[in-house]
């Protein structure tokens, strides 16, 4: 283990400790999109940093480190992926919810039989 390299137990503490502030900031702005966009800008742009400053550096530079890293992101669940909802997807929640609330109004305008 080199001196940068932390015990797996405190890698998997530290990270559960980063998963749970994280979500528990989300969970405090729920509703507040521009606070929870925020918050997504914040950790794309950490996930950028990790992987260009410090990832790309300790790729392995021989077979048998090579082999292990990729069994790992094979076994492991992959690439590790920030995904990018597309504008079209926001547009058409707004759409479903404009129908709904629509579909809402003109119901109620129908009097019920008698």
């Amino acid at each position: 283990m080199s001196s940068h390299e932390i015990p797996k137990t405190d890698l998997e503490e530290g990270l559960q400790s980063i998963r749970h502030i994280t979500w528990a900031i989300a969970h405090d702005h729920q509703g507040d999109s521009l606070s929870l966009l925020a918050i997504l800008r914040l950790l794309e742009q950490v996930h950028q940093e990790i992987r260009d400053d410090l990832f790309q550096q300790s790729l392995p530079d021989n077979r048998q480190s090579l082999y292990k890293l990729l069994r790992d992101i094979e076994t492991k669940g992959g690439w590790p992926y920030i995904y990018r909802m597309k504008l079209q997807s926001i547009m058409e929640k707004m759409h479903l919810e404009d129908e709904a609330t629509k579909m809402n109004l003109d119901s109620s305008k129908i009097s019920p039989p008698h």
